[in-house]
């Protein structure tokens, strides 16, 4: 929605927690609890989490302007009248 970037540090990837997770462990160098983990099965569906901070960032940016608009016609009404 926004054509403004954030800075590269700032950003956050859309990644599933997994591989949130299989990254900290490549860097921490955590083998031995990646070794311990199960590996899914194709009969388990791989549960995926996405980031959408910016939805409900979003909806509030909407929400408030909606309200702002809907008190600005309230006083109108009652300026018109």
């Amino acid at each position: 929605m926004s054509n403004k970037k954030k800075p590269k540090k700032l950003r956050t990837p859309n990644l599933a927690a997994a591989g949130l997770l299989a990254a900290a462990e490549a860097k921490g160098g955590g083998t031995e609890a990646a070794a311990a983990r199960p590996m899914p099965t194709a009969a388990e569906p791989r549960r995926v989490e996405f980031d959408y901070t910016y939805v409900r960032q979003d909806l509030r940016r909407i929400l408030i302007l909606a309200g702002s608009l809907i008190v600005v016609l309230v006083a109108l009404s009652f300026v018109l009248r």
